[in-house]
């Protein structure tokens, strides 16, 4: 599908420039969760039909980052992952982050580890052979800036480092190869455009050997469906031993989304969602560059005139914060333009 067909699937107010908060879903995502909330309004069916959800979502993200289904874990948030993460960590751990880190990968590694920080753009200098492991997001929440993700690897390998990943602002839209990461992980209900409960998590095959399944349920069985009673315990041998018991509607809306991603492809969205940011900075006077994410200072008046013309945007560390994706049009960067002036 390309991207021209794929827009006819949104059905957006103008002015939505805020997906870095959330983002919006497809038709296709929104029918099959409305038809599941239906069955369970009425009871039409068990749990099954929805948790069929789970696998095909899992498979999806796995297909948009190149990475194998048996090596990606779920749960409800990316936190939630990164601490099971933490448990690889000896308790001698120095965790390096950078300054401006979005807390949800800060906080599980302050209660875990020894926690340094440096601004993002010589987090490769600041690794050493004291360094545990370095976690950072791959574009900052707060500013939209890609992180030197060549420049980190390449430090971390010569120092024996893990390289931990948050790609919440990434997955959707930016190109994704996992060379170098231990692992990554990824809220779903940004740029994916899932409903808020779905995440995921690529956990490498030598990293899971040093992780503790902190949180083990019965979803993370061998065999989900029987792993209900009893002992013995009984995980599976791959990254669903991490798995956290699924929001089923979470995932309902998490698949047909994930789905249409890969259909139209990251390089697609990627052209997309940059050439309309970069529409938003010339207008602004600002230079180009390379994200989806465009942070400025603001001040009150700007932002009421913004709310005044219907565009929705994000006031993040002082600034004012927009973003653009699949659904988002050159008249929405216009309105943006043409209220702040």
């Amino acid at each position: 599908m390309n991207l021209a067909e794929a827009q006819k699937l949104w059905d957006p107010e103008p002015g939505w420039l805020n997906t870095a908060t959330y983002g919006l879903p497809p038709r296709p995502a929104y029918d099959e969760l409305q038809a599941a909330l239906t069955d369970w309004r009425h009871g039409h069916t068990d749990w099954r039909p929805w948790d069929t959800s789970v696998t095909r979502s899992r498979t999806a993200f796995a297909h948009l980052i190149g990475a194998d289904p048996t090596d990606i874990t779920i749960s409800a948030t990316a936190s939630a992952i990164i601490g099971q993460i933490a448990t690889a960590l000896p308790p001698t751990a120095r965790v390096l982050t950078p300054d401006i880190e979005f807390t949800s990968n800060l906080f599980p590694w302050a209660t875990a580890a020894d926690l340094h920080t440096a601004p993002p753009d010589h987090l490769a200098d600041a690794i050493t052979p004291d360094t545990t492991a370095v976690a950072f997001s791959l574009v900052q929440s707060a500013t939209g800036q890609l992180a030197p993700l060549a420049d980190i690897i390449t430090a971390a390998r010569a120092h024996d480092t893990l390289v931990i990943v948050d790609a919440s602002q990434a997955c959707g839209w930016l190109p994704i190869t996992l060379d170098g990461i231990d692992a990554l992980v990824c809220a779903a209900y940004k740029w994916l455009m899932a409903p808020r409960g779905a995440a995921f998590g690529y956990l490498s095959p030598h990293l899971r050997t040093r992780m503790r399944p902190t949180a083990a349920n019965w979803y993370a069985g061998a065999d989900p469906g029987g792993s209900f009673y009893g002992p013995p315990l009984r995980l599976a041998e791959d990254a669903r031993a991490f798995d956290q018991s699924p929001a089923w509607f979470s995932y309902v809306g998490a698949a047909p989304a994930l789905e249409l991603i890969n259909q139209i492809g990251a390089p697609a969205i990627a052209h997309h969602n940059i050439t309309l940011a970069n529409r938003f900075r010339t207008g602004l006077g600002l230079p180009p560059s390379d994200s989806a994410i465009v942070s400025v200072p603001t001040t009150p008046d700007a932002a009421q005139r913004l709310t005044t013309a219907g565009v929705r945007t994000a006031a993040r560390a002082g600034n004012l914060r927009a973003s653009f994706h699949l659904y988002t049009t050159a008249d929405d960067v216009d309105r943006a333009l043409e209220a702040l002036r």
